[in-house]
Order: C-alpha cells, then sequence, then structure tokens
C-alpha cells in the first residue's frame, strides 16, 4: 500500500483536483452503500395513466424495491406485530434488529438523493448527521431507559467494528484480491481521522485518570462528571470544526471521486435524482421513525434475547448490533477494498468510527443526568 497525494494540487492555496470531478458531494459512505443497491424496472410504473398513483408506485419502488436487501423489509411488520401480539421477546429483538439493516441503507440512499437538490454542502451535512442515526438512536433510548451498560457497549462495539473488523477485513480481502496490484489511498484523509480519533481517546481518558487517581471515588464524582461533560463539549467543537473543514474548507479532500465503472460492477452511477426532493423529506423522516420504534424495541427485549440465548448483554452490545445495525456499509467497505478503491474503505471505516467517538458519544454525555 502507498499513500496517494498526486492528485491534489494546490492552486492559489486552495485544493484543487486534478483528476476527474467529483458529484453531489458524495462521500464515502454514500459510494459503500451503493454497492447493495440495483436498478429499478419503471417499464410496467410508467404505464399507469394516474399522475399521483403512478409517482407513488415509482417511489415505492425506487426506495423499497432498490436495495439488495429488500427481503429484509418483511421483518418491520413481523418485528411490529409480533410485540403487538406479545410473541417471544427474543423473536422481537431477532426481527427488529434485521429490519435496522435494510432501513440504515435506505436512509444514506435518501440524504444522497436530497443532496441532488440541496447542493454537496448541506447533503453532506445532512448525510454526517444521519451516518450512525441507528447507533444513536439505539443509544438515545437505552439511556432513557437507564441502561447505561448497553449505551455503552453498544458504542464502545461500533468503533471496535469499524476500525478492527470492517478496516481490517477491507485491507485483509483487498490485499488478497490485488496482489499483484499496489493498493494506494490518500494519507491526508486518513491522518486527519487519526488525530480526531486520537483526541478523541485523550478526552475519553482525562476523566477516567482524574477519577482512578484520586483516594476515594466519592471525593471525585461530581468533578469527574463536570470533566467529562467539558471533555464533550471540546469534542463536539472539534467535531463541527471538522464538518466545517470537509465539507466547506477542504470537501475535495473526502470526496469519493468517481471512477469510471468497469464491465460486471454493479455499482450505480447516478446522474439524476430518481425521487422527488419533498419525497425524499418524507420517506427520510418516515424511515427514521421506524427506525426510532425498531430501536426502542431492541433496547426493551436485549435483556429477554440475552437469557433466551445464553449470551450476555455486553456481548449482544459489542458484537451483534454494531455489526447487523450497519451490514450494508460494512458490506460496502470490504467490496470496494475487492476492487481496489481503498480510500472509500477507509472513509466508511475512519469516517464512521470518527463520528460515533467525537459526536455520538459526546452528545450523550452533554445530554446524560449523571446516571
Amino acid at each position: 500500500m502507498a499513500s496517494l497525494q498526486e492528485p491534489w494540487l494546490l492552486e492559489n492555496g486552495n485544493l484543487k483536483v486534478s483528476s476527474k470531478e467529483t458529484r453531489h458531494g458524495k462521500t464515502a459512505h454514500n459510494m459503500s452503500s451503493s454497492s447493495l443497491r440495483k436498478k429499478s424496472d419503471l417499464t410496467l410504473v410508467s404505464k399507469v395513466r394516474c399522475g399521483m398513483l403512478r409517482h407513488l408506485l415509482t417511489n415505492l419502488q425506487e426506495v423499497i424495491l432498490g436495495t439488495k436487501l429488500t427481503v429484509l423489509f418483511p421483518a418491520i411488520p413481523l418485528a411490529i406485530a409480533a410485540e403487538c401480539y406479545g410473541f417471544g421477546r427474543p423473536w422481537v429483538f431477532a426481527l427488529s434488529l434485521l429490519g435496522l439493516t435494510p432501513l440504515a441503507e435506505r436512509v444514506s440512499f435518501l440524504t444522497e438523493q436530497i443532496a441532488y437538490y440541496t447542493g454537496p454542502t448541506v447533503g453532506g451535512l445532512l448525510n454526517a448527521t444521519c451516518g450512525n442515526a441507528t447507533e444513536l438512536i439505539i443509544a438515545i433510548f437505552a439511556l432513557w431507559q437507564h441502561k447505561i451498560q448497553v449505551v455503552k457497549y453498544s458504542l464502545l462495539g461500533s468503533i471496535l467494528s469499524n476500525l478492527l473488523l470492517v478496516l481490517g477485513t477491507s485491507l485483509f480481502c483487498g490485499g488478497i484480491a490485488n496482489l499483484g496490484k499496489e493498493q494506494k489511498y490518500d494519507r491526508r484523509q486518513a491522518d486527519v481521522n487519526a488525530l480526531l480519533l486520537l483526541l478523541a481517546l485523550l478526552c475519553h481518558m482525562l476523566p477516567l485518570l482524574f477519577r482512578i487517581s484520586a483516594a476515594s471515588v466519592s471525593l471525585t464524582e461530581v468533578p469527574t462528571l463536570q470533566l467529562s461533560r467539558a471533555s464533550s463539549i471540546i469534542m463536539l467543537l472539534a467535531y463541527i470544526t471538522y464538518i466545517i473543514f470537509q465539507l466547506v474548507t477542504h470537501r475535495q479532500l473526502f470526496e469519493a471521486q468517481e471512477e469510471s465503472v468497469e464491465d460486471g460492477d454493479d455499482v450505480l452511477s447516478e446522474e439524476t435524482p430518481v425521487i422527488g426532493f419533498w419525497s425524499g423529506i418524507v420517506w427520510l423522516v418516515g424511515m427514521t421513525a421506524v427506525i426510532a420504534l425498531l430501536s426502542e424495541y431492541v433496547v426493551a427485549t436485549i435483556e429477554d434475547a440475552s437469557e433466551s440465548w445464553g449470551l450476555s448483554v455486553s456481548f449482544i452490545s459489542i458484537i451483534l448490533l454494531p455489526i447487523v445495525g450497519n451490514a450494508a456499509e460494512h458490506a460496502g467497505a470490504v467490496i470496494f477494498a475487492f476492487k481496489n478503491k481503498l480510500d472509500i474503505s477507509l472513509g466508511v471505516a475512519l469516517g464512521s468510527a470518527t463520528q460515533i467517538a467525537m459526536f455520538v458519544v459526546s452528545f450523550l454525555i452533554k445530554n446524560s443526568n449523571g446516571v
């Protein structure tokens, strides 16, 4: 592997892309999720005479059937039915977890569609906010129900799964699939994410070291909480600065470059949006509401699933929740590593871990009540 810096040139103090132009603010997360999308055949829908009905059917086909994970959508009504009719709690947990998988991929698709109308900056900000919506919503419900261990383990598992499982698998599979080639990546993008992760580590360790160094835990309980919240404010400010750096001042450094699609490449290179702006907004709000509902089911039934399956809550929170919740994004990162597009794989793994460590964790700490 080698770091790639040649395509990025300085012109009048600003970064300029010397290769192909990037479009619509596509980030590594968008490109990763697009590997699981499929082109919809609108031949039959176009024959419907009623304009409103045709528009509705087009939206349903693009949003619901436009992904290879469509087969998992029936898990959503099954989970709701299992909860309403009092089926086994482990079944509710399993079905809810399966239902979250296509929803997370569809949220990425909808943010990309909205970005066609809002421009790359607003679209990138929306994608950065919704990138780990599943983990954030699950953590909020767990915090609301005072399940602090689930919050800690699920966020820790998300960071570890991105840095160890996804990144490690991508590097290994990419190296095996491209033995005769040199894998290249943009070192500066990786440096930014690595430094932010280091800052997050220092901010997380400072309250812990302060608490351990005291003679009595009771003496440092309140100061530790205050220090923890101060550290979270620093991380939030650093993350906001990072977002400005990513979307405004150095946008080209983080955008996934559009490359020519080779034969047999099933990644869709969409030039125009397939749904309208307000349709995308409505679908995004609806998808987020369903994610919130299923997340509440997951948090409420995790102990029952733990007892029934003989697995600890910590194992389910660290291993199962992060892997299943972002399975589409993780699979896309590995697929792009196979295609020797290491920049996208690194952007997914490091970018997602950075967002959780800098934004999600600090946001939850800032809004907690010290429980």
